[in-house]
């Protein structure tokens, strides 16, 4: 099972409130990964418009519902709303002035229409929770989580700049400096996160912020999971959470033991879209592209963009390995890579990763191949004499020195 997204709650919404029928939902939805496929990536509303499912007019109320484009000044104490700096169907996001420590904050505040989806708040309060835990300038700062007046509320860093999804989504494919850069701001994001035993579980271009100045800063813990809670873990088995063209083979599959390695693997996704302009699969469903997360070789970056080092090529391949045992064995060797290579050297630890899995390759091989069986009408063995490599090797060396006697007595 995918994970549920916001589309997926906003299609539901439609359906139960008699904007839409079912079918019309479900095309449109085709029609959205048909889009994406082609690199147009839009939200659902903007389908159903375009298909004349909504009118322009509806999905305004829609967004205007309820609080949506009403400042919730008096329904969050203590903030002064400035503007509104984005907003969806499932959420809105203010820029807001906190009073008290007079401060520019961000505020996304949950409609009241989802307030009665249980699974939905508690993932809103779950993401407040896990960022409050982490505290590192590449991480988007959780700085207050609560309910007003019937408004759920998560406020944080206030983010001056745009998601590196923007710059993506206008055709930029990025140098490999600037690409090193931001990948290894994230990385250590990640190293943060994995030193307090957190697993993200969501990387991808849409959740990492840059700011004017090119700071990197890693957004949305709604996915966010403490490795060691075993009984979240055991009631999400078998559903795969996270983003297709990025989410790691493991968490396709539902795994229960989900770690560091798979914000890895997305981060490498993530890195080979950046430097390539290309996702590492990409196919016609969520479900054909997680399959080849799962079963197809990727197509190594530096042969989609011949501008690219073999290093770089090298660390993305390990990063997004089929297997977890075969990637990194940390973040802190991940960034060793990156920085060697933004050097000019030689990405080692990504070599040792990559001979340690040929040799282990080898192994498997060699275990697979059945000894051919031996028939033998002559010689030793017809009369169960088993020849040997030391026998073969006293013969030999006998014939030598015969060899040698001969030519002693031929020069005589």
């Amino acid at each position: 099972m995918v994970r549920i997204t916001e589309d997926t709650y906003f299609a539901r919404y439609i359906v139960e409130h008699q904007l839409a029928s079912e079918e019309e939902v479900r095309k449109c939805l085709a029609r959205k990964q048909d889009l994406a496929a082609r690199g147009k990536r839009v939200s659902l509303a903007n389908v159903l418009v375009e298909q004349g499912v909504l009118t322009a007019s509806q999905l305004k109320r829609l967004e205007s519902a309820e609080d949506s484009t009403t400042r919730p000044a008096q329904q969050i104490p203590g903030f002064q709303i400035l503007e509104r700096v984005g907003a969806g169907a499932m959420a809105t996001v203010w820029k807001a002035r906190q009073l008290s420590l007079d401060r520019i904050v961000a505020i996304k505040v949950l409609p009241k229409r989802l307030s009665e989806n249980t699974e939905f708040v508690e993932r809103f309060y779950k993401e407040g929770k896990a960022a409050a835990k982490l505290n590192h300038n590449n991480i988007v700062q959780a700085i207050d989580v609560g309910e007003a007046d019937g408004r759920h509320y998560f406020v944080m860093e206030y983010v001056d700049g745009h998601a590196l999804y923007d710059e993506l989504a206008k055709g930029k494919v990025f140098s490999e400096g600037e690409a090193i850069d931001i990948v290894s701001q994230i990385a250590r994001a990640l190293d943060h996160a994995q030193e307090r035993g957190f697993v993200h579980r969501d990387v991808k271009p849409k959740n990492i912020m840059l700011t004017k100045s090119r700071v990197a800063k890693l957004a949305d813990m709604g996915l966010a999971r403490e490795v060691t809670d075993v009984q979240a873990a055991k009631a999400e088995a078998g559903r795969a959470f996270g983003t297709p063209y990025y989410i790691s083979p493991e968490q396709v599959r539902g795994e229960v033991n989900i770690d560091f390695r798979a914000d890895v693997y997305s981060l490498g996704a993530t890195f080979y879209h950046i430097v390539t302009g290309r996702y590492p699969f990409d196919g016609p469903t969520p479900s054909a592209v997680m399959h080849k997360h799962l079963k197809q070789p990727l197509i190594p970056p530096d042969h989609v963009n011949t501008r690219l080092s073999a290093g770089i090529g090298e660390i993305i391949e390990v990063m997004m390995a089929k297997k977890p045992e075969d990637r990194y064995a940390s973040t802190k060797d991940l960034l060793m890579d990156l920085e060697a290579v933004a050097r000019g050297e030689p990405p080692l630890q990504a070599r040792k990763r990559y001979d340690a899995d040929l040799l282990r390759g080898l192994a498997e091989q060699e275990d697979k191949v059945e000894p051919a069986p031996q028939v033998q009408t002559e010689g030793p063995a017809a009369f169960g004499i088993e020849p040997s490599w030391t026998l073969i090797g006293i013969l030999a060396s006998l014939l030598v020195v015969s060899l040698l006697v001969n030519l002693i007595l031929l020069l005589r």
